[in-house]
């Protein structure tokens, strides 16, 4: 599911913060992530009813680019000259920002990603505004807690190739946060618990791994050995959305993806996505995503390179 979204890190940066701080971010295309190797901090979300308060070692992502604030947390309510302007945050990839006041002091890793899809995807539409993971559960997962910990090193000391490693390590985190959290309390009824039930997640695999097939509610339910009724309610609880729904939405963002990373034609695109007619295709491409196929590849073509483009990365670090 990852690999369809087609993630990409915009940005790093690493910031000391002294408090009172605060910093507003508006509501974007991109997805935030926040580690926070010293101090403590509070993020606001739209969305969220209650705050969530980060100390030393938690990470933090707010998957849906969600307007939100982050501060140091010390003051109920924040005062106009306690926020940063972003103007201040403006320079190169890896540059370590000092920002704030004269009190206790933080140190902030800050990064985006960029998913290809955007909101069509089911996965990344069915996030909650926020997702937590404190140090202590890290800690229990040592893969994790290296990644943070190299996230947090590299960052703090930049060298040739920081932002490589940086860019890999990031896509690591994100998915180990997602493993993290699949199929728990912390998720529940987001959808991630689908991949880890035995029927709704073999369903899903059927319906990633033999996409062309023409699928059926009665014939995902017999392959998983549940009833129609019982299949239908169980998969609607557990991924948000109806299994011919849910159906339609894969193939239309892997057929995105297609037209975006290969040449094939748009006639064997639609058949590799089970349209027997390319007609019917171009229909339903356009009614999800806004275009046509042929519109869609074309812009895509134009557009190709700007999440690498480095203006295009600062443009983004001045918008933070």
């Amino acid at each position: 599911m990852l690999e369809t979204m087609r993630f990409s890190t915009l940005l790093f940066g690493c910031v000391e913060l002294a408090a009172p701080w605060a910093m507003r971010v508006p509501k974007k295309e991109t997805s935030s992530f926040y580690v926070l190797p010293r101090g403590n901090m509070r993020l606001r979300v739209d969305g969220l009813e209650t705050p969530l308060l980060l100390s030393a070692g938690d990470v933090v992502l707010v998957p849906h680019g969600a307007e939100h604030v982050v501060d140091d947390g010390s003051r109920r309510t924040l005062a106009p000259r306690d926020f940063i302007p972003t103007e201040q945050l403006r320079g190169p990839v890896l540059t370590q920002h000092r920002l704030g006041g004269g009190g206790p002091g933080s140190t902030l890793v800050v990064g985006c990603f960029h998913f290809s899809v955007g909101a069509h995807s089911p996965l990344l539409s069915a996030f909650p505004p926020a997702i937590h993971i404190p140090a202590h559960e890290s800690r229990a997962v040592p893969s994790l807690a290296a990644t943070v910990q190299l996230i947090a090193a590299e960052s703090s000391a930049p060298s040739q190739g920081s932002s490589i490693v940086l860019g890999r390590l990031a896509d690591i985190l994100l998915v180990q946060v997602l493993r993290m959290r699949a199929g728990t309390a912390g998720l529940e009824g987001a959808g991630l618990q689908a991949l880890a039930d035995p029927a709704i997640g073999a369903a899903l695999g059927l319906i990633h791994g033999r996409l062309a097939e023409p699928w059926t509610v009665e014939r995902l339910a017999a392959a998983v050995g549940l009833s129609r009724s019982g299949f239908a309610a169980r998969f609607h609880a557990l991924v948000g959305e109806p299994p011919l729904q849910y159906l339609a939405g894969w193939r239309m963002a892997k057929a995105a993806q297609w037209l975006r990373e290969s040449n094939d034609s748009i006639p064997q695109i639609a058949e590799r996505v089970g349209y027997a007619s390319e007609v019917a295709f171009h229909k339903a491409f356009k009614r999800w995503h806004g275009v046509g196929p042929g519109a869609y590849r074309r812009a895509q073509g134009e557009d190709r390179g700007g999440p690498s483009d480095p203006s295009g990365d600062n443009e983004r670090t001045a918008s933070l």
